[in-house]
Parts: structure tokens; sequence; C-alpha cells
């Protein structure tokens, strides 16, 4: 396994996860909920810088590894998931939304690795589709996680709801496209049929 500054951020990523999530078991007294949403907000965006910093640092550095391209979208799969089932237990965000984000996640990551299996991992690259889908989710959550209003004029939980509705429904239409991009070789590999 590779050590390097790009993959250690990845693991500093990983290891803010249980942070974001654990801001809210705090008790009252430590921490109201205005300031729990201030905490894991900062939390989670600092998660999010890693992943843009070790992934410009891996590139730029000429330090990328099978290991961190392994690594780094487990990382961000973990930080979506956890924010998400955070948010349900708030009742910040509908299960329904939640199971369709994960679910998602779930499943692409299976094909990908399907994908990779019979060599032709390239054919079900990242779209531009889905960058706009986490770009959409990445903002979303934190406004949902702060969920209050900020700058005086932004109310985040219409703001953060209406993003992850948007990014739903490119969860799902990216999925499609995935899904269609790899059915050639879905049916070539079981028999044309």
């Amino acid at each position: 396994m590779p050590f390097n500054i790009p993959i250690l951020l990845t693991w500093l990523r990983m290891a803010l996860i249980p942070l974001v999530v654990g801001v809210f078991y705090l008790p009252p007294d430590w921490l109201s909920p205005f300031y729990q949403g201030v905490a894991s907000t900062t939390i989670f965006v600092v998660a999010a810088l890693t992943d843009w910093i070790d992934g410009f640092l891996a590139r730029r550095w000429n330090q990328t590894s099978s290991f961190g391209a392994f690594l780094d979208p487990v990382a961000d799969k973990l930080m979506v998931a956890g924010a998400l089932l955070v948010l349900v237990q708030l009742g910040r965000v509908d299960a329904v939304i939640a199971f369709v984000i994960i679910g998602r996640e779930i499943a692409i990551s299976a094909l990908r690795e399907w994908m990779a299996q019979i060599g032709a991992s390239k054919s079900i690259a990242v779209s531009s589709l889905g960058k706009i889908k986490t770009i959409a989710q990445m903002v979303a959550i934190p406004m949902l996680l702060y969920y209050d209003m900020l700058l005086g004029d932004i109310w985040t939980p219409a703001l953060g709801s209406w993003l992850l509705n948007i990014a739903t429904v490119l969860t799902v239409w990216s999925m499609l496209y995935y899904l269609r991009k790899a059915w050639p070789m879905i049916k070539e590999r079981n028999g044309g049929t």
C-alpha cells in the first residue's frame, strides 16, 4: 500500500466522517442545535475539500496509484452516506431520497468493479452528469447540516432540499446513463440474451 500526502488526505477524510455524525450525539449542554449544525457543516466542508486537494496533489505530484483510485471514491461514498443517514434521522431528508442516492452509489460501484474485472472499466468512466450530481450533493448536504439562515438571506433548509432533489434526479439519470453504457457488455457476457 503506497503512502503519500494524497492518500493521507483521503484517510483524513474517512476519519472525519464519524465526527460529522458524532456532533449530533453530543450532550445538549455541550453544543446547542445551532452549533451542532455549524460544527458538522464545517467538518463536512473540510472533508469535501480534502477530496479536491488529494486529487489535485496526486495528479500534480504524479502520485496517483491504484490504491488511491480505489480508496478515494470509497471515502466519498462513506462521507455522503454518513451525512445522509444523520439527515434522515434528524428529519431533514426523506428516507427515500437517501435510499436512492446510497443505493445508486452501491449499484454503480458494483458495476464499475465488474466492468474492471472484464477489462472494460474505461467504458463507464465518470461522466459530466455524475460530476454535476456530486456538486449538487456536496452543496446540499452542508446546507442541510447547517439548517439555519446563512448570511442573513439564505434559508439553507429550503435551498439544501431543492439542491438535494436535483441531485436525486441526476442520481437516477446518471445511473441509467451508466447502465445504458454497460448494457452491451452485460448482454455479451450473458450470451446476448
